[in-house]
């Protein structure tokens, strides 16, 4: 099917029966999604294959540790950046627009990754890509949700989730599978492969409709109303959410709802009053269209300010918790947990598939467990994976060997949390050319000690030790990585996306997505800049930044058992209303029923007057 922008095409479907109406508008609802979950592969694959694709590069153009960081956070900082434009660009000119521009950009910076000759060229195409991953970060979400039917909203969304975990693990597999065949090209292919997907949006959505909630908060009714008419399975549903959509955007343009060549009502009220929250009229609706004026706007209508405290939020408590320090050095951390190299490699692959299946369980749930109880549920066990992690650690540094001698070179460190002293073969080998044998910490290097009596290896009694220790708390250091990547999947992985596409009124949810996806972006800048320095012997160790991680997690819960509503089952009207002042007096110009808003809250009917 294909939908064009013009105003007079008929979109409707005659002869249908019901049930064949049904069918088409599932079907249609999954391919949609199918098409703007594209955003969401790319999304997590060019955040993944870096990692697998920075050994290459740095065999390529001789990168030094800054210019490897320069070309790993140019990414995270432009999408950060476009991020926070992107809504301004969805607010103008609408969703679909946006996607096209996010995978045209896509598909430019994939081929100039691709192409690259130089370090310039690498840094530009990284930060072209991260331009791209910023807009179809908030905008996939919002489409998604403002196009799809209120029952498989919440599935619908998640699966956009699901799609930037499979583009994570998929990233992986391709740079060892490339890596291994093609070790002087295969970054290149790495680099490039995303064009292919990227064009396939562009070209898929020439061919889908605006949202139409975008198309009427614009005065484009008759285009929103053939739209609905379409995509949702009876008349009626669509005429209902018409309504709700016109209510709930200040001064709709009535005129062109009137003005309909579709046998519709005029939902709008004789004297063109708004039922909703109105802005109130003031000085900076003259200019409401500039950035600082709608910023001041948003930032003063009360419920609004509300719901982006809380999807702001969401997003902190989603990054501070962990997940792309885990995601981003899975490889590392498996080192510091005793594993070689090789092996540490691909266990940060497969382990990546734990979240994977996590997210996957989300989109059966989510639309029958509900937001709110998902959320909860992961962030309590996500608690406890951190703490069993951080234990993890604390119990292979205490059990990886007594110090009983050391040189004075390797007899200290600085420490933050910790005396420093040298205690333990796991204390020795952080220290930069020492390494531990026979109770010993002496210098040395990867081959053996300088001194080579301290370590007899000709009795094939004891082995030189260095950068790692023996670890026999390793595999329990994998348990618990696994089972945080599942439980965060099934609830903090998808659920913040999920919930910030729905929470906003129209009339600013481009811009407080912009800034909710602002904070995501600029949240795993800072987690994943400063894992390194955390986790350092110098900082809070390795157990210590994982405890820090787990305080997040553990807060984080107290807070949204309090702060966060239920939306399941709800229209992104309804939800609306849920951060309204039940004294206003546009509080009902949404119904809720009682038992509605008792699920909103997250209580059952029973707990009403105290019962």
């Amino acid at each position: 099917m294909s939908f064009q922008n013009n105003e007079n095409e008929s979109i409707a479907h005659d002869g249908e029966t019901d049930e064949q109406r049904h069918k088409r508008v599932i079907r249609y609802m999954r391919f949609i999604t199918f098409m703007a979950a594209i955003g969401g592969f790319l999304f997590g694959y060019d955040t993944g294959v870096i990692s697998g694709a920075m050994l290459p590069l740095r065999r390529a153009f001789l990168l030094t540790p800054s210019q490897q960081e320069v070309v790993v956070s140019s990414t995270v900082f432009a999408a950060f950046v476009s991020s926070l434009f992107g809504g301004t660009l969805n607010y103008k000119y609408g969703r679909r627009i946006a996607i096209l521009l996010a995978s045209f950009v896509f598909t430019v910076g994939s081929l100039l990754l691709f192409v690259a000759w130089s370090y310039p060229i690498l840094v530009l195409g990284r930060i072209i890509l991260g331009v791209g991953i910023g807009i179809a970060s908030l905008t996939t979400p919002v489409y998604i949700a403002e196009v799809a039917v209120p029952e498989m909203r919440g599935q619908l969304v998640t699966i956009n989730t699901l799609m930037i975990t499979f583009g994570q693990f998929f990233a992986g597999m391709i740079d060892g599978v490339l890596d291994q065949f093609f070790p002087a090209m295969g970054w290149r292919f790495m680099l490039g492969l995303a064009a292919i997907p990227s064009f396939t949006m562009f070209v898929g959505f020439l061919n889908l409709p605006e949202s139409p909630r975008w198309l009427a908060s614009k005065g484009h009714v008759e285009q929103a109303t053939k739209i609905l008419y379409t995509i949702r399975e009876t008349d009626e549903q669509a005429d209902l959410e018409l309504k709700e959509i016109l209510d709930a955007i200040p001064s709709a343009p009535q005129q062109n709802a009137s003005s309909s060549s579709s046998p519709k009502p005029d939902y709008g009220s004789s004297d063109g009053s708004d039922n909703s929250t109105p802005i109130a009229s003031s000085p900076l609706d003259a200019n409401r269209h500039s950035f600082l004026p709608r910023v001041l706007a948003m930032l003063a209508h009360a419920p609004t300010r509300k719901a982006l405290f809380l999807g702001c939020g969401l997003m902190v408590v989603q990054q501070c918790a962990g997940i792309n320090t885990v995601m981003y050095y899975a490889a590392s951390i498996y080192e510091m947990s005793g594993f070689e190299e090789l092996a540490a490699v691909w266990l940060s692959g497969f382990t990546a598939l734990a979240q994977v299946a996590g997210i996957a369980t989300s989109i059966f749930l989510v639309d029958r467990a509900g937001r709110r109880t998902l959320v909860l549920t992961s962030l309590g066990f996500v608690t406890l994976s951190l703490v069993g992690l951080a234990s993890s650690f604390y119990f292979a540094r205490i059990s990886s060997g007594n110090i009983d001698m050391t040189e004075v070179r390797c007899s200290f460190q600085p420490a933050t949390i910790w005396d420093g002293i040298t205690t333990y073969c796991y204390d020795c080998a952080n220290i930069h050319g020492c390494g531990y044998c026979n109770g010993a910490c002496v210098r040395g290097n990867i081959t053996g000690p300088f001194t080579p009596d301290v370590c007899p290896t000709s009795k094939g009694k004891h082995h030189w030790e260095y950068d790692t220790c023996s670890n026999p708390f390793g595999r329990v250091s994998v348990v618990f990585m696994v089972l945080y990547l599942f439980t965060f999947g099934v609830g903090m992985g998808a659920m913040p996306w999920t919930i910030n596409s729905e929470i906003y009124p129209l009339k600013f949810r481009s811009l407080a997505v912009s800034f909710s996806t602002a904070t995501n972006w600029l949240g795993n800048l800072v987690v994943s800049a400063t894992f390194l320095s955390l986790s350092s012997p110098s900082a809070l160790t390795a157990y210590g930044a994982f405890g820090l991680y787990a305080s997040v997690a553990f807060f984080g819960f107290c807070w949204l058992y309090f702060a966060l509503p239920e939306t399941k089952g709800l229209s992104l009207e309804e939800i609306e209303k849920l951060f309204r002042n039940p004294n206003s007096d546009d509080y009902d110009s949404i119904h809720l029923s009682e038992e509605e808003a008792l699920k909103a809250e997250g209580l059952p009917l029973a707990v009403q007057g105290g019962h």
